[in-house]
């Protein structure tokens, strides 16, 4: 889904990683092998994780910087096809990189504030992996450079890996004997479904057995997310003007000085599309080697930190939405970013984002806020695509767009709608549709059928007041 660019990381990484090893040099090892298992699309039953893994900080040979390997992995692979090994090779190539961003410029620390953040990983098949990382100064006297805990998944849920990391940071804490046994036994938990919870049994020296609940959220369009800091970096009208920007799939630039608001936010921009997916290059947070990403010709949303403001500034760009979060401004723009949706239905979503805001407490309650208004405006401009999906016998479907977009009675919303459905957002939405004889039962689905009802009980009373 995240595109051309982090696919061609995939491939541009040949060579395999070293032996796991931890900072005195001591190779690692895990009471016991893992089996093999393929992991199916976002779903109930999966496994939580394929690999978690340690990347600290090497000196170069006779330089002064240094460079990020992978010294830990959990678990270890063996009897894999040629093929899954390759991909191994590539995948446990590129991780490192996402994992230190920021350069090769590193300097002992004695005090490091830990950050939490997550990249996105596409292989060449399509097929995505997220990186979940906690980057924190390890325990110890003295000096001492940073390392990540990184649990590499097929799930998008950065709530509940966020928690996970946090047991995995209190286990780090004692020794890395003791991370094993509980992502063991986290690896052979099933992952639960929408609203279910999984609880972990965990022994823990001097603190003797721990029982650890994992909930997943009941709506999961939204449990990748955290709109917060969205929120704390841009107004409503910035936020409104960045979700415009993507629906027509335009270059879009975030910076920031943390990783976390740069991976928290972009995953925000993204999300606000539900339930279409971005379908171009997406990095959270782009490696310094990869900057010439926003020289791109094709729609990207990615994040820079901000020490690579001015590189980014220098680049060679067209039409691109520069958003500074620290500042929150607009560096550059195209400058109709106002203009791109219908004036009435982008009232609407201002209205409702400013109401009663002040009173949500839970990220939840925040998460829903946020995202209910920009999905009520795609059940409004888009939401009755099904009626306009002819089937054959065999239940194939076709479908038809220039009666779909007549079906709009609003001058505005057929003007937005017809550049929309040229857009792959939709196209890819409407090709999986096409595919599916009856429409997907989900929240975007609810709430198609909820807009429709409120229309049914409209008509009658204007009909009784003519």
């Amino acid at each position: 889904m995240e595109g051309q660019v982090v696919g061609r990381v995939f491939r541009l990484f040949r060579r395999r990683a070293g032996p796991p090893q931890d900072n005195s040099g001591e190779a690692l090892k895990e009471p016991e092998r893992a089996q093999e298992h393929s992991l199916p699309n976002f779903a109930g039953g999966q496994h939580f994780f394929e690999y978690l893994l340690v990347v600290s900080l090497k000196k170069k040979h006779s330089q002064d910087d240094y460079e990020p390997i992978i010294t830990y992995q959990f678990p270890k692979r063996e009897n894999l096809l040629r093929g899954q090994q390759e991909e191994e090779e590539r995948l446990l190539k590129a991780i490192p990189l996402f994992c230190f961003p920021d350069g090769n410029e590193w300097a002992s620390l004695t005090e490091y504030p830990r950050e939490t953040f997550s990249f996105v990983l596409t292989n060449v098949d399509g097929s995505r992996k997220i990186g979940y990382c906690r980057r924190l100064l390890p325990a110890g006297p003295g000096p001492r450079l940073p390392k990540v805990y990184c649990i590499i998944s097929c799930i998008g849920c950065f709530g509940l890996f966020s928690k996970i990391l946090d047991e995995v940071e209190k286990r780090h804490q004692i020794s890395m004997a003791v991370i094993y046994p509980f992502m063991q036994g986290l690896r052979e938990a099933a992952f639960p479904a929408p609203g279910k919870t999984v609880t972990l049994k965990s022994f823990i020296p001097d603190s003797g057995t721990e029982f650890i609940s994992l909930t997943r959220p009941l709506d999961s369009h939204l449990e990748h997310v955290d709109f917060s800091s969205l929120l704390h970096c841009l107004s409503f009208e910035q936020i409104l003007q960045i979700f415009a920007s993507a629906v027509l799939e335009r270059k879009i630039i975030f910076l920031a000085e943390g990783l976390s608001t740069l991976s928290q936010c972009i995953h925000a921009a993204a999300a606000l599309l539900y339930p279409f997916s971005w379908a171009h290059t997406y990095i959270p947070v782009v490696p310094e080697s990869l900057l010439a990403t926003v020289c791109c010709p094709t729609p990207f949303m990615v994040g820079v930190q901000m020490r690579f403001q001015q590189e980014v500034m220098d680049s060679p760009m067209e039409e691109v939405l520069l958003v500074n979060l620290c500042e929150g401004t607009f560096l550059m723009s195209v400058g109709d970013e106002k203009d791109i949706l219908p004036p009435k239905l982008q009232d609407g979503i201002l209205d409702s984002l400013g109401q009663g805001i002040n009173e949500l407490k839970t990220a939840e309650q925040i998460n829903e806020h946020v995202s209910g208004p920009f999905v009520q405006f795609f059940v409004k401009t888009v939401g009755h695509y099904a009626s306009y999906i002819k089937r054959e016998a065999n239940g194939q479907g076709h479908f038809q767009e220039r009666p779909f977009c007549k079906a709009l009675t609003s001058k505005t919303n057929r003007r937005f709608v017809k550049k929309f459905v040229k857009t792959q957002l939709f196209s890819l939405f409407i090709q999986e549709a096409e595919k599916s004889k009856n429409p997907p039962a989900g929240y975007f689905q609810q709430k198609i059928l909820e807009y429709e009802e409120q229309k049914k009980q409209k008509k009658p009373r204007g009909k009784t007041v003519k």
